[in-house]
């Protein structure tokens, strides 16, 4: 099977653009937190704003269902890797509050609507069985280039500026973005996607656990770092080192986490996610180490990798035509709190930096007791 996988000209597309989407988004993050403190000057408030504007095009992730309407998926799917460039290439140039914003906004756009299309091509184009394994190896190879991406930042941060770093990011970005374009990887035999947003009520778990997810992701998101160097004072070189250990640990497991889908069920894998996670959140709050919580930020990204599941439950009760458009309607509700969530809980910082992660506590939970209500066949369950 693995042969078979790696010859499909989409599967190597996916791993070619899920490899730029993990060197934006992994570059950005390893480097805002310390920009936004020490260049742009800006609180844990101000934090919490731009994280929720980060997620505004997360939120507006339904309207890739109409540029569909005049574009293929796959081609959407480099032209998102492409506005990722632009967005993390001039982030650099403009260290403010407004500027961020800006920045935040193109960046996201691009990283978003690359997600919300690559979730439903590995979907429309791996089977049941293939499908989980081909998630996990994505996440498998993202942790790899994140390795990459945090030693590059580790090695490059003592004579490059942020300006500089970013910029080189966003040119390598442009030119994978531009690849895209060159590629077909399509094909001709697959079920039609609907050119309509798609809304059911027989896939109204699935809308719950993503909307749950998202919110709880987003405190993670918008806080777990911001914790390590506001509070535990971690340099911009102790967090690139943390990153490129987690994505060590993570390049391994991914794999493991697809197959062990495949083996024990959604219900199961889901279940020990969110039971793990309610103590991770708690233990946030209460750590008072600065080697525990960077073991904290391991644990959570482990267990969140878990997630593959809720799309691939999915994919078990869908309307194989209903793919592309729920999807980008999946991505909506995730990021439906999550727009509202990382300003709320910086203002809540503000008060005691705590009660964000006791509040994923209380939305792990949820999730734990909603996935109880995962009902498949034997053979899927």
């Amino acid at each position: 099977m693995k042969k078979v996988i790696r010859q499909d000209p989409m599967y190597r597309f996916l791993v070619v653009l899920t490899v730029a989407s993990a060197i934006g988004l992994q570059g950005w993050r390893t480097l805002f937190n310390n920009f936004a403190v020490e260049l742009a000057g800006l609180n844990g408030s101000q934090v919490g704003i731009i994280q929720s504007v980060r997620e505004i095009p997360g939120f507006l992730a339904l309207l890739a269902v109409y540029v569909l309407l005049i574009m293929r998926e796959h081609r959407l799917s480099a032209l998102s890797i492409l506005v990722l460039g632009v967005g993390v290439g001039i982030t650099g140039l403009l260290p403010t509050m407004g500027g961020l914003v800006i920045t935040t906004l193109i960046m996201s756009f691009g990283f978003h609507y690359y997600e919300t299309t690559n979730q439903s091509l590995t979907l429309q184009y791996f089977d049941q069985e293939t499908a989980p394994v081909v998630f996990g190896r994505q996440r498998s190879y993202a942790a790899a280039t994140n390795i990459i991406v945090g030693m590059a930042i580790f090695g490059l941060a003592s004579f490059l500026t942020y300006k500089a770093m970013y910029l080189l990011m966003g040119i390598l970005l442009c030119g994978l973005g531009l690849w895209g374009f060159a590629q077909k990887p399509d094909r001709h035999n697959l079920p039609l996607q609907r050119r309509q947003m798609v809304l059911r009520r027989r896939y109204g778990l699935y809308y719950l656990l993503t909307f749950l997810a998202g919110a709880r992701r987003q405190i993670f998101m918008a806080f777990a770092v911001f914790l390590m160097v506001k509070r535990f004072d971690f340099s911009v070189q102790e967090i690139t080192l943390l990153f490129v250990v987690n994505n060590g640990i993570n390049y391994y497991v991914s794999p493991l986490i697809g197959k062990a889908i495949v083996r024990y069920g959604e219900r199961r894998v889901l279940s020990m996610e969110y039971a793990s996670m309610v103590l991770i959140f708690l233990a946030y709050a209460l750590v008072q180490s600065k080697w525990m919580v960077a073991a904290l930020y391991i644990l959570d990204h482990i267990f969140f990798n878990f997630s593959i599941a809720i799309r691939t439950y999915f994919q078990k009760v869908s309307d194989p035509r209903d793919i592309a458009p729920s999807m980008a309607v999946g991505f909506t509700i995730n990021h439906i709190a999550a727009v509202v969530l990382p300003a709320l809980g910086g203002m809540l910082w503000m008060v005691d930096y705590r009660i964000p992660f006791v509040g994923g506590a209380v939305l792990a939970f949820l999730s734990l007791l909603c996935v109880q209500l995962i009902r498949l066949p034997a053979k899927s369950a």
